[in-house]
């Protein structure tokens, strides 16, 4: 999933003068019941078939539901499904659907939704930017998703509440990637043959509905209390979208917001805070930040040398101790939380001679020859920023060479990326499953679709093709070690650090539940 960077900004308006317990009791007032926490950008879509940042995929995981979705334990879930079962290892899939599950406006979901809600979201005429990527292992969606078939072949309603899913092959983890979005099931009678395009069409089967959408302002859910799981404890949410990062700190200071992601520059200022002090915690992510190296966009970044040398010229623990306050360094591609992941693995270090003999070898000594390269970023005036300056610094600094920074805004990045128009550009992916595979062959392989980038490496595919199929857990791990490791020294990828969320809680909530991966839907919390 593309897990874009979560820029937030100053504290000079935030520390002074916090108040009674961190927030205002003029905002509390009238307030009880309602859970309110900042969308930091406008929603590009609210369709479930075509979402891919994270602000909206949280907002729409309170709203929709799937067969299946990760729980307070970090393990998959039945959801909409009751259970699962996979009876040949990994090929087939047979989903027992839960009795007396409503949609929003009141009727049952059926297999037959499933089933129509994953067909649809393959389509050819919605082109979803993602279904390839997370349904494409099920029989037919290749030919659905070309116009070929108007159905998906793999997948069969068996009776009302029973459905099976054909896989290509045997693979282990496609339940993991029944948890993203484009697996949500949908209502038929209310999207229609076309995309989500109205908050009429927003009609789901999850613990809250869509009340109101203002863009550019606020999105706002209730309680639906026809739940299957039982009614929410609060009566709603307001997200209201406050692009700008100061803005979003003096609305939680001023008790406006009841949960708050800090950047990391102002974690010091908070923290000798004595009331702030003890409303901030830290959680670890299962997400990396990273620089993408586009070989198609620059034909100079198709030299491994070169490659190599940009990953040793960048200090990395001045940037994540120093800059950012004390994020961990990662060297790795797979990330903490994953399975597989190395904690000791050093990948290619700071190595500023070293960078330079690659850089020389490349055919570039001191920096003589190299064109100018551009690294571009999402606009913020935060976290990303302070990471492409540093990066800038060391390249510039150790290897001679000239990096053009480039403030892109959200949607204009993402498009870029997607049409793998971008040299260097900082980024991070956050997992959708935890799984090695979501970070290696799902994303560099050189048939995937996410490889925006061009990286080409046939042992590295032939690696992931065979940890992808086999169910032996100790091998699967072994190979795609493997694969990291030629991937890494390869310079597919730069990876920079793992993420760590500063989190400001107002001691009015409760209730929350989390796993890795952050909020699980709020079903649970409670706001006095």
């Amino acid at each position: 999933m593309t897990r874009l960077l979560f820029p937030l900004a100053l504290l000079t308006l935030f520390i002074a003068g916090c108040g009674e317990k961190g927030f205002s009791k003029r905002s509390v007032a009238g307030r009880v019941g309602v859970f309110r926490y900042a969308m930091n950008d406008v929603p590009k879509t609210l369709d479930p078939g075509k979402v891919q940042e994270v602000d909206t995929i949280d907002l729409l995981e309170n709203i929709f539901e799937g067969l299946v979705a990760y729980g307070d334990k970090n393990t998959i879930e039945p959801r909409i499904a009751e259970s699962y079962a996979t009876p040949d290892n990994g090929k087939t899939w047979i989903f027992k659907i839960r009795h007396g599950v409503k949609f929003h406006n009141g009727r049952e979901v059926l297999a037959a939704d499933v089933s129509w809600s994953l067909d649809r979201n393959c389509s050819k005429e919605l082109a979803s930017p993602t279904a390839a990527d997370y349904l494409g292992d099920i029989v037919g969606v290749q030919d659905r998703l070309s116009g070929s078939s108007d159905h998906i072949s793999g997948i069969t309603v068996v009776d009302p509440y029973t459905l099976k899913i054909e896989l290509d092959q045997p693979r282990p983890y496609f339940i993991g990637k029944l948890t993203y979005p484009c697996a949500f099931v949908l209502c038929k009678e209310a999207v229609g043959s076309g995309s989500i395009d109205s908050p009429t069409q927003v009609i789901g089967a999850g613990p809250f509905k869509l009340d109101s959408y203002l863009p550019n302002q606020q999105v706002k859910l209730v309680a639906f209390k026809d739940y299957y799981a039982g009614a929410p404890t609060v009566s709603s949410i307001e997200r209201p979208i406050i692009k700008d990062a100061s803005t979003r700190l003096i609305k939680f200071k001023s008790g406006d917001l009841d949960i708050l992601n800090v950047e990391r520059k102002d974690i010091s200022g908070i923290q000798q805070d004595s009331v702030l002090k003890n409303e901030l915690q830290f959680q670890m992510r299962p997400a990396l930040y990273y620089i993408g190296v586009n070989e198609i966009e620059s034909p100079v970044l198709q030299n491994p040398k070169v490659r190599r040398a940009l990953a040793m010229a960048i200090d990395k623990d001045r940037l994540t101790r120093d800059l950012l306050g004390g994020m961990p360094e990662a060297h790795g591609l797979l990330v903490p939380g994953i399975m597989g992941y190395r904690e000791k693995y050093q990948g290619l270090p700071y190595n500023p001679t070293g960078a330079q003999a690659e850089l020389a070898a490349a055919g570039y000594p001191g920096g003589k020859g190299f064109p100018p390269i551009e690294l571009a970023y999402k606009v913020d005036g935060g976290d990303a920023q302070i990471c492409c300056e540093a990066v800038q610094h060391s390249l510039e600094q150790n290897l001679g060479i000239t990096v053009n920074a480039k403030t892109m805004e959200l949607g204009a990045l993402l498009d870029a990326r997607n049409k793998n128009k971008l040299q260097l550009y900082f980024i991070s992916w956050y997992a959708d499953y935890l799984d090695p595979q979501n970070f290696l062959s799902f994303l560099l392989s050189s048939d995937s679709k996410l490889n925006h980038d061009g990286y080409k490496n046939a042992e590295f595919d032939d690696l992931c093709k065979q940890a992808d199929s086999i169910s032996d857990e100790p091998k699967r791990l072994a190979l795609y070690n493997r694969a990291e490791d030629i991937a890494v020294l390869d310079g597919a990828r730069i990876p920079l650090y793992y993420q760590k969320d500063a989190i400001l809680m107002s001691p009015r909530v409760s209730g929350i539940r989390s796993n890795l991966f952050g909020q699980l839907p709020n079903t649970t919390v409670k706001v006095n």
